[in-house]
């Protein structure tokens, strides 16, 4: 549970939610994301969404949502490429060429800004910009990579390894740029979007004083840029990121709190804090030793999550645990966790 025994929501004064994995999947919204977002909206709470998808506006991203029964408007929605080409636009003269890889949505960023999109290495752009585009092709990558090599800035939307589907994960944008990097040998000049902060850190200065709390379902993406941003962050368990994972992750990719869903943010039985202040909490103990580790007891299979992680954080252990009650099976079990 949180630290008060209160709603979660009731903490802070602006809710940033990702997109796909959290809201939606693909192009149907997350069963209870609808309900979630109108409850907020319904209380009068600040929400906004961030995306490192760069294949869409933000008018069009808050037109998707409508169409779902998400109340979005485009001022609320801040993606990846909007900041891409801002920073761009600060950067180069007026007119200046930008050899675009990925989707019609950032070459029109690209022009909103007052720069000029271009597909062709031979038309000297100053700057390649690469987002996420499902046409995106071998003839793109090979122009990126000639203009990269002729002097031109090499600015990423964003490293997501890959995009939730329901056929499971597929390539994202960073899979396209890690190709263009092993060709270039060489990484990105800058990569905008998350995990780097400033998609946050917009949002958390349109909070004021408040606290902001970042709802995401990808450690490295997600929880991390919060992190980065010095925001509190809330993982749900609906899109890419899942309990092994958790457990393993490094100290910068480490979630607030952790629920099942949206449901989190008002039922305080949804959600909770993690790591637990140690092996025991919520009925649960945690025991490792050089033969592995073991959960016993019993009680709510987030308490139990939030011990393992002390133990997992704490003492770098990997591996699935063993249960040591039928209790603590069925924990494991629902968690993702059973041998």
């Amino acid at each position: 549970m949180t630290d008060t025994g209160n709603r979660l929501v009731d903490g802070y004064a602006l809710v940033v939610f990702d997109l796909d994995g959290v809201i939606y999947l693909i192009d149907r919204p997350i069963p209870g994301a609808v309900e979630a977002v109108a409850r907020l909206h319904g209380e009068g709470r600040a929400v906004a969404y961030a995306t490192n998808n760069a294949s869409r506006r933000a008018g069009d991203v808050a037109d998707l949502l409508t169409g779902m029964g998400v109340q979005a408007r485009p001022d609320e929605v801040l993606t990846a490429a909007v900041a891409a080409a801002q920073l761009l636009g600060e950067r180069l003269p007026a007119g200046a060429p930008v050899l675009v890889v990925g989707a019609e949505a950032l070459r029109s960023e690209i022009r909103a800004v007052g720069l000029t999109p271009v597909s062709s290495a031979d038309e000297s752009p100053a700057a390649v910009i690469q987002g996420y585009g499902p046409k995106v092709g071998w003839a793109d990558l090979a122009e990126a990579a000639v203009a990269v090599r002729g002097g031109a800035t090499w600015i990423a939307t964003n490293t997501d390894r890959t995009l939730p589907s329901g056929r499971g994960p597929l390539p994202g944008n960073g899979a396209l740029v890690a190709a263009l990097a092993t060709a270039l040998d060489r990484e990105p000049d800058e990569v905008v979007g998350k995990p780097a902060p400033e998609l946050f850190a917009t949002a958390a200065r349109r909070a004021g004083e408040g606290r902001t709390l970042v709802v995401g379902d990808r450690l490295d993406t997600d929880i991390e840029g919060a992190n980065r941003a010095g925001l509190d962050s809330l993982l749900v368990l609906t899109g890419v990121s899942d309990v092994p994972e958790l457990l393993a992750a490094p100290s910068q990719q480490r979630p607030t709190y952790v629920s099942w869903d949206l449901t989190g943010l008002f039922d305080p039985a949804e959600v909770v804090r993690v790591p637990a202040a140690g092996a025991d909490n919520g009925g649960w103990h945690v025991v490792a030793g050089t033969d592995g580790w073991e959960l016993s007891g019993s009680g709510r299979p987030l308490d139990a999550l939030a011990a393992l992680c002390a133990v997992a954080w704490g003492r770098g252990l990997d591996g699935r645990p063993r249960s040591a009650s039928p209790e603590a099976a069925k924990a494991l079990e629902s968690l993702g966790l059973a041998s």
